[in-house]
């Protein structure tokens, strides 16, 4: 199981130590360092790759807020505090998680659970350039990033590119299998496609490239989701 490293920012001795508790009791999650000010976390983070960040708001000096609109954090964030009404302010801020105090263990294992998810993603993003397509007697590279969409064509599937079109056998499973959801999505029952393509989202129908693709009822709501998370 992959490692990611996180730290503590936290000024309560007491929050500290029940963040510092729970933390432990994660296995994919090692604790790099704690600091009880901002300025100190912030030295830290500009210095050290994180991948975590558990930080506190309300903090002398710099509050936890300040201290994400005055440096460009990489790192997954997740909020702990007692004040609900930062909530939206930390959301703009692209933060992974908000937790409000008193939290439980199951309530932080939602969160980390969330990180680890979108750090896997990135790991993802750039692993996967591109896949290798069956098409008449050869195997075709297809780079990901050159990916329209998908179109089913009765027995065959037709690969719309940047740059060329690639009829195949394979079916919509297997590219499925083969092309995580964020990059390259299932929308209908002939059609998928690349999530950084789309142009433009009205009624059930989607605009790549001059094409109009339905959206269907069984692929609505997932789609819908995946798009909400990037917005």
């Amino acid at each position: 199981m992959d490692k990611y490293t996180c730290i503590i920012i936290e000024d309560e001795p007491l929050a500290l130590e029940k963040t510092k508790d729970f933390v432990n009791k994660v296995p994919f999650l090692n604790l790099s360092a704690t600091f009880d000010n901002a300025l100190n976390g912030l030295a830290y983070l500009n210095n050290n790759k994180v991948d975590v960040l558990f930080l506190d708001i309300n903090m002398d000096e710099l509050s936890g807020i300040e201290l994400l609109e005055s440096s460009k954090i990489t790192s997954q964030v997740i909020i702990t505090t007692a004040y609900q009404e930062y909530a939206l302010k930390g959301y703009e801020l692209h933060i992974t998680d908000y937790l409000l105090k008193p939290f439980t263990f199951n309530r932080f294992l939602q969160a980390v659970n969330k990180a680890q998810e979108n750090l896997n993603q990135r790991i993802t993003e750039k692993q996967l350039d591109f896949i290798f397509v069956k098409t008449e007697n050869r195997l075709e590279k297809i780079m990901i990033s050159d990916i329209l969409y998908i179109e089913g064509m009765r027995d065959y599937l037709r690969i719309h590119t940047c740059n060329k079109k690639i009829m195949t056998l394979q079916s919509f499973n297997e590219f499925e299998q083969l092309i995580p959801a964020h990059l390259v999505c299932r929308v209908h029952k002939s059609y998928m496609v690349a999530v950084n393509k789309i142009e433009s989202i009205e009624r059930s129908r989607i605009k790549i490239a001059d094409q109009i693709i339905p959206v269907s009822e069984t692929y609505k709501e997932a789609f819908l989701q995946l798009i909400n998370s990037k917005a």
